[in-house]
């Protein structure tokens, strides 16, 4: 299958962004492949207008996400999500992640891939388009680049959300603060410019054929709290995937047995069941890593960031800049329909973190390849790790 793959470059419309500034947008039937194809692969990062990587420390890649619709006309679309398992459209994104983009491996290995532009899913007199949404955030000549990172309250200097809403006073940051048009705090007498940035992202695929075997998208979210009330679709204090979440210090909390670090942990219910391909988490700076555990206690996946440790884009000191990634042997680590995992996500609190993620990808094959074992099946212990 590897030799017939084919591969593109496609660029965001620009956008500009002066220092602590954020860029938060959503862009509508997006450059993609189009035809019948498996996708394999979909990496994203900011380039300056000569197509240079821009560095985490200038410009701060808080999430960008990509997900499918269908469209008849501009006021007439239907948005498609993954399978699960968030409220209404809450992290329905096909692929996404954030600063740990250039050093994540989003490879599918063969002979699986992500169905697109199957026709007969496709509804009748609709086009299968592609949105992406693109969440940036200035930090040249920010009075504190880790809290602008983190969007807190104060740093933005916000008392409304995004929809003109009050944001209660306990919520002290997150993304409720860090919307398009905010400005985070900048030092004073600060001299910089805007500059005009744009997200360059490149898709590898290969023609869909009779080999080809379909991979199913989860995302899985640590807050989220199991409960679906009926007909809310959106985030509610009690409703479903909250998305992010706060770490209080240890020393606020008194809680120093664990050696300063934060353990928070949910129970999920698969609705269907199949062999994990890959997976992958996603958190913010202070995370230490997050482990997708089976209803028998066994590691299905234990993703761990990567943090930078010099001045290149790629490698930035202080940040997140990959997950280690799992890739079981097909086959190998199977979920039942009706399990319930656990899902964990460790946080240093050390200091305090407001707005972070504890996020999960699983793609779940229906069927492995060939399912003959030279050995028996063994639970998770294939579950290598490739940062």
């Amino acid at each position: 299958m590897g030799d017939k793959i084919k591969s593109r470059t496609f660029q965001s419309p620009e956008f500009m962004l002066g220092p602590g500034s954020v860029e938060s947008n959503m862009y509508y039937d997006i450059d993609f492949p189009r035809g019948h194809i498996a996708l394999k692969s979909f990496n994203a990062e900011v380039v300056d207008q000569a197509g240079n990587p821009v560095p985490l420390y200038e410009t701060y890649f808080h999430h960008w996400l990509v997900g499918k619709y269908y469209e008849r006309r501009p006021s007439d679309r239907n948005f498609s999500r993954n399978s699960g398992l968030c409220q209404g459209q809450i992290l329905g994104q096909y692929f996404g992640l954030g600063s740990e983009t250039r050093k994540t491996a989003t490879h599918i290995p063969d002979p699986f891939g992500v169905e697109i532009g199957n026709p007969d899913e496709i509804p009748e007199g609709y086009q299968e388009k592609w949105y992406l949404v693109v969440h940036a955030i200035e930090t040249r000549g920010v009075e504190d680049r880790l809290g602008c990172i983190e969007c807190r309250c104060d740093l933005y200097n916000v008392t409304n959300d995004e929809d003109g809403n009050p944001i209660k006073p306990d919520y002290k940051g997150g993304l409720q603060c860090c919307y398009g048009q905010t400005r985070c705090k900048v030092s004073q007498g600060f001299q910089g410019g805007k500059r005009s940035l744009s997200l360059r992202y490149t898709a590898k695929w290969i023609d869909w054929d009779s080999s080809s075997i379909p991979v199913e998208i989860f995302m899985l979210d640590v807050t989220d709290t199991g409960k679906r009330l009926h007909g809310l679709t959106g985030i509610s204090p009690e409703n479903g995937c909250q998305v992010e979440y706060e770490v209080e210090s240890c020393s606020a909390t008194k809680a120093t047995r664990n050696g300063c670090v934060d353990i928070k942990r949910t129970s999920l219910t698969m609705p269907t069941g199949g062999y994990v391909i890959y997976a992958v988490a996603h958190q913010h700076v202070g995370g230490i890593g997050s482990t997708l555990y089976g209803q028998d206690g066994n590691i299905i996946c234990t993703s761990k960031p990567i943090y930078g440790n010099g001045n290149e884009a790629g490698n930035e000191d202080g940040y997140i800049v990959g997950m280690s990634t799992c890739y079981p042997e097909p086959g190998s680590v199977k979920i039942t329909a009706g399990e319930n995992l656990t899902l964990e996500s460790n946080y240093n609190n050390t200091n305090k973190h407001t707005g972070v993620m504890g996020l999960f990808y699983i793609y779940i094959a229906k069927q492995a390849p060939n399912m003959t074992f030279s050995h028996p099946p063994v639970q998770a212990s294939f579950c290598s790790i490739f940062s």
